[in-house]
């Protein structure tokens, strides 16, 4: 069910950011064609001196509702492809010489996974396992020597000698994150889910057994190049705040200068079938639950793309498309629909020095395009921790900041209670992300132009214009009074995002006379002035 955000007499235009996207540059995205580039989502990347190596995740779009149809294996990405964007060239190799588990494990969607050095370790995933003759999460951590496999397919040799892994029942998770930090892996969230997908619940029809992880578990990997080894091994559970998959695990720094990570989002809550709004910060010491700060937007597991500037103390990351209970439609409105649709929207969360964090959505994508994406920054662009782009070492008027990889394309924003596979599939498009630094040399002074609220009135007096500004996201209550402090009309109720936004009021049955408009939103508290 849908609900339009903005309520009584209000109309909703939210303004976008038109020049910054990131510091003083804008995003821009220029698609362009690879010949034989495979279609797919929630799969796994690794890469060296830029080209990709890909494994894992599905050829289909998104899951169907019936049992019998979910999670196909005939749709099962069994194929590791090599890709050299900078030539447009395609590789590909079969799975199939790999042995069972590994193989199984390696044509699973939602798996885990980070790169240290040359070496990918991929955890988990779920999908269908021929040895159990039932769907599973795969129990199993591969290793794979990314230059040694890209090799090995770009000249038709083997390509076993470069696939390592072992079985360790504490890596059964899908739909988690995989964090590296001062050596340490740290698996954030996800679930174990054994079984054949179905919307009516584990009890009903053939049945699941579904077990969220609710936990941080951290570890090392003791490789030496042939044996593998979990050592250190801790998990911190919390069914509270950890209690969530599908979502978005992006390398931070935080304002201190440390390290980290924060989990944006996610599904599902616990009372209703919604995405959750906070976010959790993780580092090297814990977690904690941002205060004060909710995400409305790009709630699921799509692209996403983490800058940072030391010179600002200022941490930014880029969410493009994929699915979100809030969005944006042509004319700027914002709306709630609680079947979380896929979205175009592209939206930056801000967290400044102060720890303060804002959202703000500033484009779109070209269709509904992003989740279950990956962004695969290029290997000569500057960076600090993790792959965060440092935008203070940005060099030139253009810079190709990486690109956008698979996912699902859908053909309308909500396709599952409709789908019979044809709505959506595993896009070839991809997407080069440019950072543009606009030529313009004014420096805008942002404390001296922030105007929190102001109003205005149309030329026949029948329309009132306002326009606020949040410096954080809230719920929003926006009211008219007389000078004697009587309130005579709620003007607008709902939750926005941080940012500019302008409501346009009726006022053709409010006599003449002098009114206050007054805002309330947290702790920001404004009034200003107008006579009808």
């Amino acid at each position: 069910m849908r609900f339009l955000i903005p309520t009584l007499l209000a109309i909703l235009w939210f303004q976008q950011a038109k020049s910054q996207d990131l510091g003083d540059r804008r995003i821009v995205l220029q698609e362009f064609s690879i010949p034989g580039m495979p279609g797919i989502q929630s799969f796994a990347w690794g890469q060296h001196e830029g080209e990709w190596l890909l494994v894992g995740g599905r050829t289909d779009g998104l899951h169907r509702r019936q049992p019998f149809a979910a999670f196909l294996a005939t749709d099962n990405n069994t194929m590791a492809y090599v890709v050299d964007p900078a030539i447009g060239q395609v590789w590909s190799a079969a799975l199939n010489t790999l042995p069972a588990a590994q193989f199984e494990q390696l044509q699973s969607t939602n798996l885990e996974f980070a790169q240290r050095g040359d070496v990918l370790y991929v955890l988990g995933g779920y999908g269908y396992s021929a040895t159990a003759n039932d769907h599973i999460t795969h129990p199993v951590m591969s290793a794979i020597n990314v230059p040694g496999a890209i090799t090995a397919i770009k000249t038709g040799q083997a390509i076993a000698s470069h696939f390592r892994y072992i079985v360790d029942d504490r890596l059964a998770v899908t739909g988690g994150y995989l964090g590296l930090l001062n050596d340490a892996f740290l698996l954030v969230g996800g679930q174990r889910f054994i079984g054949r997908y179905n919307p009516m619940g584990p009890d009903f029809g053939p049945g699941f057994i579904q077990q969220y992880t609710n936990a941080i578990r951290r570890f090392r990997v003791s490789d030496d190049g042939t044996s593998l080894m979990l050592t250190d091994y801790m998990e911190t559970v919390d069914t509270a705040n950890l209690h969530r998959r599908d979502y978005n695990l992006v390398p931070q720094v935080f304002p201190d200068g440390s390290n980290g990570y924060t989990a944006f989002s996610g599904v599902f809550q616990y009372a209703e079938d919604i995405p959750w709004l906070n976010t959790v910060d993780v580092d090297a010491n814990g977690y904690a639950v941002v205060p004060g700060f909710e995400q409305l937007l790009n709630q699921y597991h799509t692209a996403h793309l983490p800058a940072y500037s030391n010179t600002a103390n200022t941490m930014h990351t880029i969410f493009f498309g994929g699915i979100g209970r809030y969005y944006f439609d042509e004319n700027g409105q914002l709306w709630d629909d609680v079947n979380v649709p896929f979205v175009n929207t592209i939206s930056r969360v801000t967290r400044t020095g102060s720890g303060g964090m804002t959202e703000t959505a500033i484009g779109h994508m070209p269709a509904l395009l992003g989740s279950g994406a990956e962004f695969i920054r290029t290997t000569d662009i500057p960076t600090s921790f993790d792959d965060i782009i440092d935008l203070d070492q940005l060099v030139g008027d253009t810079v190709v900041a990486g690109h956008i990889v698979g996912g699902i394309e859908s053909s309308a924003a909500n396709i599952f209670f409709s789908n019979t596979g044809t709505q959506s599939d595993a896009t070839t498009r991809t997407f080069r992300v440019l950072l543009v630094r606009e030529t313009n040399n004014a420096i805008a002074a942002p404390d001296a132009a922030f105007e929190p609220l102001s109003a205005a009135l149309s030329a026949d007096n029948e329309q009132l214009m306002t326009t606020i500004t949040l410096r954080a996201s809230g719920t929003v209550h926006l009211s008219l009074t007389d000078t004697n402090g009587r309130v005579v009309s709620s003007l607008f109720e709902a939750r926005l995002p941080a940012g500019k936004h302008t409501l346009q009021h009726t006022l053709k049955d409010l006599a003449a006379g002098v009114y206050v408009v007054e805002l309330w939103a947290g702790e920001q508290h404004e009034t200003v002035r107008f006579f009808r």
